[in-house]
């Protein structure tokens, strides 16, 4: 496994991220804590999670089923970097209770404590905004996290699906305060089918000193070899994969993608993962294995080394928007 500095942080982490959102819905208790020991031994040591994985009546249920994994052995919890969420609803009917959600001061400390508890842990090394909160001044918010940087409950403190100029604003109000770090971190949308973040959002990262970490890397299966596991009778492909599938436009792209992998005789979801670790400001992409196979397929990406023939060739077939802000300017 590689490792690199998160941002502009001394933490180093691993260059994949594993991401638990399959843990409780779609992967029992004992299989996640198989993928979390295979991940482990394997060297990576980033995992993250949200308080609201687990979905509907059982949001929370991802970050106990992490905790049940640390209660096995002290080590465990010591070897990883512990990534989790707040900003959502945690009420089972979807119905919000007043400060119940989102990013006050009130909910920051609420939140952070019940996900201490079902993480079973004392303290979490990056706790992520999961989303812009437009009601609440960055103020409050790093009022709120200095006090449990303080306390010790918070290392870092990190952002996801943050716009650019959301990064700067958090950024510039945390200077003006003195003695806070910052965002040190924002997770957001990106892959090669999806490279809108190229415009704003990494640009501005790279200039506040955070870590990317993208999620949604093959694009909900789209960059995984879906057409071709369609063909083959292994996959059924449904929901946004299918939606996208069904703009003839997009079709012949995937098809484009899935052939140019076939002639470097390579796996398309392990390249696209390849080429994300290539993108500038990128810390590792988060990798979101439902069974131990799909985590050994992630692996060997880091092992990768794409040519310069190839990434020309993904360019053509997935042509970034340009640099800001001449993709929207002369």
């Amino acid at each position: 496994m590689e490792y690199t500095q998160l941002g502009r942080t001394g933490l180093k982490v691993s260059r994949l991220v594993l991401g638990t959102m399959n843990f409780g819905p779609q992967t029992d208790e004992a299989d996640s804590h198989a993928i979390m020991d295979a991940a482990l031994d394997a060297g990576i040591n980033f995992f993250d999670t949200a308080n609201v994985y687990g979905w509907g009546e059982n949001k929370g249920r991802t970050e106990e089923i992490i905790g049940s994994w640390f209660a096995k052995s002290s080590e465990r919890r010591d070897k990883v970097v512990l990534a989790t969420k707040v900003y959502g609803n945690m009420g089972a009917d979807g119905a919000a209770w007043p400060n119940h959600d989102k990013l006050s001061a009130l909910n920051i400390r609420r939140a952070v404590d019940a996900s201490l508890k079902r993480l079973g842990t004392d303290h979490i090394d990056l706790y992520q905004f999961h989303h812009i909160d437009r009601n609440t001044p960055f103020d409050e918010i790093w009022q709120a996290i200095d006090v449990l940087v303080q306390q010790g409950k918070v290392l870092y403190a990190g952002s996801s699906n943050f716009p650019g100029y959301k990064i700067a604003q958090a950024n510039e109000t945390a200077a003006r305060r003195g003695g806070t770090i910052g965002l040190v971190s924002e997770q957001c949308l990106y892959n090669l089918f999806e490279r809108r973040a190229e415009m704003e959002v990494i640009p501005a990262a790279q200039e506040y000193g955070l870590g990317v970490i993208p999620w949604s890397p093959l694009h909900g299966g789209l960059l995984g070899g879906v057409l071709k596991k369609e063909a083959e009778g292994r996959r059924r492909t449904s929901g946004r994969a299918a939606e996208t599938l069904a703009d003839p436009a997009a079709h012949a792209r995937i098809k484009a993608y899935e052939d140019l992998l076939d002639k470097h005789g390579l796996e398309p979801g392990e390249a696209a993962l390849a080429w994300l670790l290539t993108r500038p400001g990128v810390t590792g992409p988060i990798v979101g294995p439902r069974t131990a196979g799909q985590l050994e397929s992630a692996l060997r990406a880091v092992e990768l080394e794409l040519s310069e023939e190839l990434l020309a060739g993904l360019d053509e077939v997935f042509p970034g928007p340009g640099p800001s802000p001449e993709a929207f300017a002369w």
